[in-house]
């Protein structure tokens, strides 16, 4: 800390701004400094700012932050000591300690001294909060101190960060956009089934149909054994039975109708697979009339109709 030679530099300001070495010669001590006027603070060119480089920062509660408010004064020569009067305890503001450091500097050409005082407040409270005007004293040998004061500060002090209510957020999105995408899929996925059976069925009618106009005109037995080779597909597709190779032929030799109808998986079909068993280990030739009716009970049987 400097030592203190406020004294002789602010009889010299008085005697500046109107006050006479005569009258100052001719009057005690004690009443020279009553009958002195105190110079102010610009008069000696003593500037006081207050708060960081920039602005105040955001603080959030519970932080506690630094605010510097900074005493200079052109040196001249001169040294003078700045004791600090107050705290800077507010509404939600609480001082939690205090340092200071000097300096001095060259600006145009002129010295520059220089005190901060550096407070570390703790924010305790939410909201638009306001740092109090700081006072400080300079001791001078004329018995009154000159008194300096700081501007007030506002701070804005914020809650904390809570990441929850951004991770539930987050939680329920991603599980929004699973559920679109799965319900996106599924029905992609039915819209693929029912494309695929619409085609199954139409295929299945068109060789229903082509089966239909040879009721007359192919062999019986060649006939019933064609209508029992669709039958099988038709039933290798409904049930899922897939073959040793690839394609419908391979599904529907792994078909067997009969243990089918035995096992009550082809409920109705009795007398249909009776028929094509009659065609292959019997034979004999069929009216036409009798094939149409079989051919009838086929497609009822598949759940086939004649137009689409």
């Amino acid at each position: 800390m400097e030592n203190d030679s406020l004294n002789m530099d602010a009889a010299q300001d008085s005697a500046a701004i109107g006050v006479q070495d005569s009258a100052a010669n001719a009057v005690p001590d004690s009443a020279q400094a009553s009958q002195i006027s105190m110079p102010t603070p610009e008069q000696l060119g003593i500037s006081v700012k207050a708060g960081p480089e920039g602005g105040m920062p955001t603080v959030t509660v519970g932080d506690t932050f630094d605010f510097p408010i900074t005493v200079s004064w052109s040196v001249q020569g001169s040294a003078l000591l700045v004791v600090p009067t107050g705290s800077a305890n507010a509404k939600g503001l609480t001082q939690v300690a205090m340092s200071q450091e000097s300096a001095r500097s060259v600006k145009d050409g002129k010295e520059i001294a220089s005190i901060t005082f550096t407070y570390k407040i703790a924010a305790q409270d939410t909201g638009n909060l306001h740092i109090p005007a700081m006072r400080f004293e300079i001791p001078t040998q004329m018995g009154q101190p000159l008194d300096l004061r700081s501007e007030s500060v506002d701070v804005r002090v914020n809650e904390p960060f809570n990441p929850l209510p951004l991770v539930v957020g987050l939680v329920v999105a991603v599980c929004v956009l699973l559920a679109g995408l799965w319900r996106a899929r599924r029905r992609a996925a039915a819209r693929a089934a029912a494309a695929s059976k619409n085609a199954a069925e139409n295929a299945l009618r068109e060789r229903m149909m082509v089966l239909k106009q040879r009721v007359n005109s192919a062999d019986s037995r060649e006939w019933l054994l064609e209508l029992e080779s669709i039958c099988k597909e038709y039933v290798a597709e409904k049930f899922g039975i897939a073959g040793e190779g690839a394609g419908d032929a391979s599904a529907a030799s792994a078909v067997n109708l009969d243990a089918m109808v035995k096992d009550g998986k082809l409920e109705g079909w009795e007398s249909l697979v009776e028929e094509f068993a009659h065609a292959r280990y019997g034979g004999g030739k069929r009216d036409g009339f009798e094939n149409r009716e079989t051919w009838k009970g086929a497609m009822k049987l598949m759940g086939v109709s004649e137009e689409e």
